[in-house]
């Protein structure tokens, strides 16, 4: 009883350390930062933060990361500002089943008539609203509006559309359906190999160690860096700007650098940094931390 209890208030407590988190990186998430093109016909329409990308082909437009509810008319403007229309989107997909990625697709997908495409094992968090997510299934905070899934992914699925192909590679841990997307792009006459890295990051509050919510949680973690590891990178991105370095590499792409994007070992930098924090706090809590 009494380690019940303890344990109850450490959950708690991460849940407050969590909530606090999320309002200090709130101006972040919402600051609007300048659409641009990053290479080939894949452009940036997300916020200082939370990571937008638009694919433009002949045959429609591909939105991956819907953001918040608040982020939507941002991403439109974003979206216009290039000189695309907002309606032309035809496929939205997501990085993964949160609502910092997924809360504004209910509203892009009533602007714009766009089919929603989400991995399998984050569609019953997405057409809930967030209410059966392993982790936030009772915070009221993390909710957004329910959204029914019109087309349901698996693991090295693609998206086709206008000539652009999109490969789903389940990186799950952060959350059950955590995807992360590759694609090619044609950048100066050379192919460049574009990954979008889905989330890698062990959230403050996670059991990693028998979870009953997410019994394999440990196990897709490890899944999926063997995954990351593996991919062939030239263009690093990712759900959120930091994790690339967005601010610093636009600035260098302002500038006049159009390679500023290329970043093969900041890629692998950040998915050996990812799996060593991983590997520290799954031995802590192996050993009886809490």
């Amino acid at each position: 009883m009494i380690l019940r209890k303890l344990w109850t208030s450490v959950v708690l407590f991460a849940a407050l350390a969590f909530a606090v988190q999320l309002a200090a990186q709130d101006s972040s998430w919402t600051q609007p930062f300048p659409p641009h093109r990053i290479a080939g016909n894949l452009y940036y329409v997300g916020s200082e933060e939370l990571a937008s990308y638009l694919i433009v082909t002949p045959r429609g437009n591909i939105l991956i990361n819907s953001n918040l509810e608040s982020s939507v008319p941002a991403i439109q403007k974003s979206v216009e500002a290039l000189g695309f229309r907002f309606g032309d989107i035809k496929i939205v997909l997501i990085s993964q089943g949160h609502f910092d990625h997924c809360a504004g697709s209910e509203q892009v997908k009533n602007l714009t008539s766009a089919q929603y495409f989400v991995m399998n094992a984050d569609v019953p968090v997405v057409e809930s609203g967030g209410t059966k997510d392993f982790q936030y299934a009772a915070d009221a905070d993390m909710h957004f509006p329910p959204t029914k899934v019109d087309r349901v992914l698996h693991d090295g699925d693609t998206v086709q559309l206008g000539g652009t192909v999109l490969t789903a590679h389940l990186t799950a841990g952060h959350n059950k359906g955590t995807t992360t997307w590759t694609m090619d792009e044609v950048e100066s006459g050379r192919t460049l190999h574009v990954v979008i890295v889905g989330g890698p990051n062990v959230n403050t509050g996670y059991k990693l160690v028998g979870n009953a919510a997410y019994p394999q949680i440990a196990t897709d973690f490890l899944h999926g860096f063997q995954v990351l590891k593996s991919l062939p990178c030239d263009v690093f991105l990712g759900a959120h700007g930091s994790y690339y370095g967005l601010h610093a590499k636009y600035e260098r792409w302002k500038r006049g650098d159009r390679n500023a994007f290329i970043d093969p070992e900041g890629y692998q930098s950040y998915i050996s940094g990812r799996e060593r924090a991983f590997e520290v706090e799954l031995k802590r809590q192996s050993a009886g931390g809490l």
